[in-house]
């Protein structure tokens, strides 16, 4: 599966009561993918 995401541009939107932004960045760059934005948000 990372090699399907390595090397790719990702924009990053979490959500503040359940997966948080830096998790998910954290996930994606293990994966290969490079951040260029993220941002943790509470959408009501």
């Amino acid at each position: 599966m990372s090699d399907t995401i390595k090397g790719l541009k990702a924009i990053v939107f979490g959500e503040r009561d359940d997966v948080a932004g830096p998790a998910i960045r954290a996930c994606l760059e293990a994966a290969g993918a490079e951040i260029v934005h993220e941002n943790t948000a509470c959408f009501v």
